[in-house]
């Protein structure tokens, strides 16, 4: 494709920094670029605690671990997003109880959380979609009034903001992505964040196979073994080398994706009375970080059309997630609501390319590109 949906892009010293750490002598996990990329989300960010792993899919397999998911427990999310938020719960025994889309915005209806909310609810999953936060108050009243957990699906949702607070810094627990695929990227990777003291000391002994390894490499103890549940979730020192290299280079490229994002948005205002495709919306509590942009067709057959016009313009545009709760494997599972706005995101939302390689004029060759084609098709 002459514009692809996506390309990584490589910001300067990303090969320098996996020479260093082949250079180093250490390539498995917990070495320098790890705890340079830890101290710089921590610093950055604020986030409590910070656990590179070696995908975001691990870091919620994590958090499930920590909050002691097992059968017959029940864990709140939205339908609307990637199976890993919902098999990390699955897997450890959890029923999940999905959440629709907002009628304006595909993340979680935030009004229909507390009717879900049973004793045997265990914790609520929120999903950040398009890096644009749920509202974190409303869900956080919600866990403190009936004493359960939350935990943040932050993988699109670096540099984003919900009012003045980091989304990854709110919940009792988040994770991040860094797939090829997300603004801060190292081909596969993600990151746990433990915002609440007392699950910190077992998210280590997790993340090292159920050892206290840790500790013992901290001198704080004089031998380690296996004390809990746990698995191999370290990514390779050459791995954070490389994601610590796109760290020093967050700023610009944030810049160049939000500016890309402003673009897309400003355009399609302006000719929207010439073909009415709703542009996302940003609640007034959320920030834009630049991740994602979309828009909403009237049905799956209009945006077929919109995408075979791209793709014969050599433009690469995709649809996004499949409802999880009509989904082969779990609609059996679920308790037979309709999720309306869920589906209908399902059919109707279309994904445009944005990368921070994109220049201004393959932006606007995008947006003539997509209205043209509306009219075309509307006519």
């Amino acid at each position: 494709m002459r514009i692809p949906f996506n390309k990584p892009y490589l910001s300067g010293k990303e090969l320098e920094y996996i020479n260093e750490a082949v250079l180093n002598g250490k390539l498995s996990g917990d070495g320098v670029f790890t705890k340079k990329c830890h101290d710089y989300f921590k610093s950055k960010f604020g986030f409590k605690h910070c656990l590179l792993t070696t995908s975001c899919t691990d870091a919620l397999e994590m958090s499930a671990i920590l909050l002691d998911i097992k059968e017959g427990d029940e864990v709140i999310m939205p339908s609307y997003t990637f199976v890993s938020t919902a098999n990390a719960f699955v897997l450890r025994g959890a029923k999940i109880i999905f959440v629709d889309s907002r009628s304006d915005h595909p993340g979680m209806d935030e009004s229909q959380i507390e009717m879900l909310i049973t004793p045997k609810t265990k914790a609520i999953v929120v999903v950040h979609y398009a890096g644009v936060s749920v509202d974190m108050n409303v869900v956080m009243d919600l866990a403190t009034k009936h004493g359960v957990y939350v935990v943040e699906d932050a993988a699109q949702a670096i540099d984003s903001y919900y009012f003045e607070k980091p989304l990854g810094s709110i919940g009792h627990m988040a994770a991040f992505s860094f797939h090829e695929t997300k603004n801060i990227q190292c081909g596969e990777g993600g990151m746990l964040v433990v915002n609440d003291d007392k699950f910190i000391k077992r998210a280590e002994i997790i993340r090292e196979k159920g050892t206290n390894r840790s500790a013992f490499f901290r001198g704080e103890v004089d031998k380690y073994g296996w004390v809990d549940l746990g698995s191999s979730f370290l990514p390779s020192e050459i791995t954070a080398a490389y994601l610590f290299g796109q760290l020093e280079n967050l700023e610009s490229i944030q810049k160049r994706r939000k500016d890309i994002w402003a673009l897309y948005d400003s355009t399609f205002k302006l000719q929207s009375t010439d073909f009415n495709l709703p542009t996302p919306l940003i609640p007034e509590f959320a920030s834009v970080n630049g991740h994602m942009y979309y828009l909403v067709c009237n049905d799956q057959h209009e945006r077929a059309f919109l995408i075979d016009q791209l793709k014969k313009a050599g433009i690469y545009a995709v649809f996004h997630y499949l409802s999880l709760h009509v989904s082969t494997y779990y609609h059996q599972l679920h308790d037979g609501r309709d999720l309306i706005n869920s589906d209908a995101y399902t059919d109707q939302l279309l994904r445009l390319p944005l990368y921070y390689e994109m220049t201004d004029s393959q932006v606007i060759e995008i947006c003539d590109t997509v209205i043209k084609a509306i009219k075309n098709y509307r006519n």
